[in-house]
């Protein structure tokens, strides 16, 4: 059975790991702050290869978390996975950030990781400020809503937490644990994303036949990319 590379860099986590048959065999990752995705990303995957004992031309797919989440992680993420497929023929995947970590947590509660049962998931990645990305998911990972990038205050959510228990998880839900009170609303603390959470998501895609365009390919920013201008002025300037 094909084997298939899963990248996820959109976040300060830089992960790689490698399934087979929607199975986790190997996974390499980074929780680092500093953000060095461009250097530890394709040292992964040669460690992951050769700890395994295949070549990039043995794998059936490489699949990379298409976003929301950093612009300049998910064009790493992006890029390596496209040189991958491009320099040796293999086709091209891609799953939904938010969508990869709402699995992750599903895991996590099935192993009895997290105590009180939810009915909704919404896993959360840090956009600055008080915004997030996020999304709802049934108990089951199922989507209920689309991708948002949404302003945290008080009232967040709270026509869904009325009436139901939302686990929140994420970088972005340290914020939101700042004002979101409701009693129906639970925290998951800890909680990073990994590849290891793509594998079966890829798995899924990659029977279904479900490929990218290798060529034209892009991640899902949600937000336009903003410069920032740095604080000390130019040299030369006054």
């Amino acid at each position: 059975m094909s084997f298939i590379l899963c990248i996820e860099t959109g976040t300060s986590t830089c992960s790689v790991s490698l399934g087979q048959k929607g199975r986790v065999i190997d996974v390499e990752e980074s929780h680092d702050p500093e953000n060095s995705h461009a250097k530890n990303t394709t040292v992964f995957i040669d460690s992951i290869l050769k700890r395994q004992s295949l070549r990039v031309k043995d794998l059936g797919a490489v699949c990379v978390s298409k976003g929301p989440g950093s612009y300049t992680g998910l064009r790493i993420g992006v890029s390596v996975a496209k040189g991958i497929c491009y320099g040796s023929g293999i086709p091209l995947l891609a799953v939904g950030s938010l969508q990869a970590m709402a699995h992750g947590a599903m895991e996590m509660i099935k192993d009895g990781k997290q105590q009180s049962i939810p009915s909704m998931l919404c896993p959360m990645i840090d956009a600055r400020r008080m915004e997030v990305y996020s999304q709802l998911f049934s108990a089951n990972a199922e989507a209920l809503t689309g991708v948002e990038a949404k302003v945290l205050d008080a009232n967040s959510f709270s026509d869904y937490l009325t009436e139901n228990k939302i686990l929140f998880f994420g970088n972005g839900s340290e914020k939101a644990k700042e004002v979101i009170t409701l009693p129906n609303a639970l925290f998951l603390d800890g909680f990073n994303p990994s590849a290891r959470f793509m594998i079966h998501l890829a798995e899924k895609l990659y029977n279904q036949n479900k490929f990218e365009d290798v060529a034209y390919f892009e991640p899902f920013y949600l937000k336009n990319f903003v410069a920032t201008v740095a604080k000390n002025k130019v040299l030369g300037q006054k």
